[in-house]
């Protein structure tokens, strides 16, 4: 089971493919199999996919204390360069675009190209603020709760019709809680790299979804204007497109990352 140390933390980490490396970044409450692992394919003849569990999620064990988007990116740091020889491409999810973002930003000679799905600059705005609050007293009263609201809000009404009844009780009942979830749901309400994006510098592409009642498709426009020369995409998708929409997504990622 390969594992880096990061100060108080035992990091797990994944590697599959051939060739650079792609580094992916998972958001709460995700781990790098359960964000990643079916889009591994998508790269893994052109890339060598490195998918990590950061500190509360996983197989990683730390101290169980505070955390912090500084905290999160030298885990993806350490992973990247204990795996692959650098630099390396990042994509980041959620949560882990917060952290792949900082990442770049305070490590411009590891990350090659950047890209961040869903994610935001800061959490000083009202509606962001009752959704993750809302998700903190829920996760810590009842995970059963926490993980039906966070299914109807994290996809569209479509594709939700779509699975139906029994697809959504199946999908249900496979999830267990992170151990470090409402660690990472009190990050998702601190975190703030607004003065960190003027600092990166490597090639990015921003995706926000269009129908994302997690974290609107604003966040992603205000990543978009933050970062110098960056380029943007958007999906049709509520937040978890990386299920939803994992074809398209990986159509996009794909050819950014190829065409430098």
């Amino acid at each position: 089971m390969p594992t880096v140390s990061v100060d108080d933390a035992s990091v797990y980490y994944t590697t599959a493919g051939q060739g650079p490396g792609l580094v992916l970044v998972h958001g709460t409450q995700g781990t790098g199999e359960t964000n990643w692992a079916h889009l591994t394919d998508g790269f893994a003849d052109v890339r060598t996919v490195v998918a990590l569990d950061y500190a509360g999620s996983g197989r990683t064990t730390d101290d169980g204390g505070e955390l912090t988007v500084e905290k999160l990116s030298d885990e993806v740091a350490a992973v990247a360069e204990a795996a692959v020889d650098g630099p390396v491409d990042v994509v980041g999810f959620s949560l882990g675009a917060v952290v792949a973002a900082a990442t770049a930003a305070r490590r411009p000679d590891l990350v090659r190209r950047l890209v961040v799905l869903s994610g935001w600059p800061h959490g000083d705005d009202a509606r962001h603020r009752l959704n993750f609050e809302l998700w903190r007293d829920l996760a810590a009263a009842d995970f059963a709760t926490f993980n039906r609201f966070a299914t109807v809000t994290g996809f569209t009404d479509e594709y939700l019709r779509a699975l139906g009844h029994q697809g959504i009780a199946d999908a249900l009942a496979v999830a267990a809680p992170q151990p470090g979830l409402v660690r990472q749901i009190e990050l998702d309400l601190r975190a703030d790299i607004r003065d960190l994006l003027p600092k990166i510098t490597a090639p990015t592409l921003v995706i926000g979804c269009t129908r994302d009642q997690m974290v609107p498709v604003e966040g992603s426009r205000q990543l978009h204007a933050a970062i110098a020369g960056s380029t943007y995409a958007e999906l049709d998708t509520g937040h978890l497109a990386i299920y939803e929409k994992p074809e398209e997504l990986t159509t996009l990622v794909r050819d950014f990352i190829l065409a430098g």
